[in-house]
């Protein structure tokens, strides 16, 4: 409880320090003058959260905070060296407080208020239910989020499935569903699509393009997973649970649900109220809006603490481990990331130039190539920046990518969407739904496992939607 109060303390104050911050002098990164060696650092990230479970999982368990704390310094102290301390430093600044802290606090509200929301009752993870779990998942991802869906309905199917031998291919198949391709409607879904409407792409223009796409995808993903999961469960002998309970289904903690209503309306507050004002730390822009979307959501996490019973939680098997595992996990891995962002965003002018060309031939795109690289970077970079450098590679033109170049955007979000699923870090919930799921006794993949079966399955059925669509 000190950790959690700690944290809940740490990300109010950060939330709240740009209003009294003095404003510095800074400079972006250029990608143009990096060489790939740059990207050295977070590729070792990468390896070690594949390979340090594996090959040393008590010194992981207890240190993977400070190793991923090294491999974000083995960036930021080599960038001092070459282009001075104060670049450094902005760099540092700016991914804090304009990347990493609005993932956290969103994560953090939407893991704390989901947490508080218990299915009452038992429902028997059968194939059915289980089909029928991730089916909903998927269809309500495109209007609460990837995240918001995946915090929400990822214990009920654990607790429905707590009596099966096989239960990793569930939280797999729910990753790929309900954590990423359920998103691809609107922008409400996933962070690209959300920077797309920034940008002025219509809300409902996904929704309309995407549809079939989704719908085709989504069929065949739940086709494959009930004939898998029949097949295991006729394996286990169709168990039924040890216990039977006596309480009807309905749900606890519900005042949770407006909360997390409040948490989507905020998000899109902070990308339609533009009072043109904020603040500087350091040469980072923070917009108002941001600021207060941030407080807000830190708000209503207390709130859904004040509000929700600790006996509820506890019944829910609701610990702070996952999100406290991502917090420090993923401040590594946005430092990190820092210049293999900048040298994508360098586009033609950059060390990925021979990557970037490949989407245009005599002019015209290559719709098929922008589908599969905008999704190949996104599973390994962050979706939203990927989505962005492709879209302004495409032009950058919302009228023009809607109307004259309407399958390029297309291709453009649906690979930023779909193929976040292809890494536990390809997209926000993914890693947090692998540490809840390991965290109630699920024995998860490691990160290249997990790519065993997301290539295995995923990638055959992106070919289809390429061979359907893109061609």
């Amino acid at each position: 409880m000190k950790r959690l109060f700690a944290m809940f303390m740490a990300l109010a104050l950060t939330a709240l320090v740009p209003l009294s911050a003095q404003a510095s002098g800074g400079h972006d990164l250029n990608g143009a003058e990096l060489s790939i060696l740059w990207v050295v650092p977070f590729v070792c990230m990468l390896l070690s959260i594949a390979i340090g479970p594996l090959a040393v999982p008590h010194f992981w368990h207890h240190h993977f905070g400070k190793v991923a704390l090294f491999w974000g310094l083995a960036f930021l102290v080599p960038c001092a060296m070459v282009f001075g301390l104060q670049l450094a430093v902005y760099q540092f600044v700016h991914v804090l407080f304009m990347e990493y802290v609005p993932f956290i606090i969103l994560l953090f509200a939407l893991f704390t208020i989901a947490g508080g929301v218990r299915l009452k009752g038992q429902l028997v993870g059968t194939p059915v239910v289980n089909a029928g779990l991730l089916a909903l998942g998927t269809i309500l991802a495109s209007w609460m989020g990837t995240t918001g869906a995946a915090m929400l309905l990822i214990r009920p199917l654990l607790r429905a499935n707590e009596h099966r031998k096989y239960r990793m291919h569930i939280v797999i198949f729910f990753i790929f569903l309900v954590a990423n391709i359920g998103g691809s409607l609107t922008p409400l879904g996933d962070p690209p699509l959300f920077l797309g409407f920034l940008k002025g792409v219509s809300f409902f223009w996904t929704t309309v393009h995407l549809f079939c796409k989704t719908v085709l995808l989504s069929v065949i993903l739940l086709g494959i997973f009930f004939l898998l999961d029949t097949f295991l469960f006729s394996k286990e002998g169709k168990p039924k649970p040890a216990t039977q309970s006596n309480e009807k289904l309905g749900l606890d903690g519900k005042v949770n649900l407006l909360l997390l209503i409040g948490v989507v309306i905020s998000v899109l507050m902070s990308g339609i109220w533009k009072p043109e004002s904020g603040f500087e730390i350091y040469g980072t822009h923070i917009e108002l809006q941001n600021a207060a979307r941030d407080v807000i959501l830190l708000a209503l996490a207390g709130a859904s603490l004040a509000l929700t019973t600790k006996e509820c939680r506890k019944l829910n098997n609701f610990t702070w481990e996952p999100i406290l595992e991502v917090a420090k996990l993923f401040i590594g891995i946005f430092i990190s990331m820092i210049p293999a962002i900048a040298i994508l965003r360098a586009g033609t002018d950059g060390a990925l130039a021979g990557v970037i060309n490949m989407v245009f031939h005599e002019g015209q795109p290559v719709n098929a190539m922008f589908f599969w690289l905008t999704g190949i970077l996104s599973s390994f970079l962050d979706n939203a920046p990927t989505y962005l450098v492709f879209f302004n590679t495409a032009g950058g033109d919302a009228v023009h990518l809607m109307t004259d170049w309407t399958e390029t955007l297309s291709a453009i979000s649906a690979g930023a969407v779909f193929m976040g699923a292809v890494t536990y870090i390809g997209n926000a919930p993914n890693f947090m739904v692998r540490s809840i799921a390991e965290d109630q006794g699920v024995k998860m993949p490691s990160f290249f496992g997990y790519m065993l079966w997301s290539v295995g399955i995923l990638f055959p059925c992106f070919a289809l939607i390429t061979y359907l669509f893109f061609m």
